[in-house]
């Protein structure tokens, strides 16, 4: 193995540490986003549209975070695996482990997403029931004014 300079090593952990720190922060910025996604099941069960409204906008919020975070994860971890070997096996651990549980929620971040979206079908399918099961009682007329209904025709006149 060929010797690296001390420049280079300190590079290689400060690299280390950024990669792992943003790690963090994308871990809990999807902790984040489960949450938000619990509380929207929650309102779509208790058909409470506001809150509904309220939870779409914040999911939107921390999706876009996460996508943000995302672009510079993606070329970090590729400078990771090209310096990972000269990296201390403890610090792989650490990053390892941190890429386990992030993967893990991602994966019931998806499971909760898919919940949402089929509580979400149903409520919708309900409600274009309801609309339908709806008797619109002038239908028909041409105006709620048009009733047919005996209007005078004579006036009387006295002078």
């Amino acid at each position: 193995m060929a010797k690296i300079s001390q420049q280079e090593l300190d590079e290689r952990v400060a690299l280390l540490k950024r990669f792992r720190t943003l790690l963090v922060q994308q871990r809990e910025k999807f902790r984040e986003y489960l949450a938000v996604l619990e509380q929207q099941q929650k309102s779509i069960i208790a058909e409470n549209t506001e809150l509904l409204l309220a939870h779409t906008e914040l999911e939107q919020q921390v999706v876009a975070g996460i996508a943000s975070m995302q672009k510079v994860i993606v070329p970090l971890s590729e400078m990771y695996a090209s310096v990972q070997h000269a990296v201390a096996p403890q610090e792989t651990a650490a990053v390892e482990s941190i890429q386990a549980e992030l993967t893990s929620l991602q994966s019931k971040v998806l499971a909760q997403n898919e919940t949402n979206r089929n509580l979400l079908r149903v409520h919708i399918a309900q409600i274009q029931q309801q609309m339908k099961q709806l008797k619109n009682p002038y239908q028909g007329n041409r105006s709620v004014y048009a009733q047919k209904q005996t209007v005078g025709a004579l006036v009387e006149v006295n002078a």
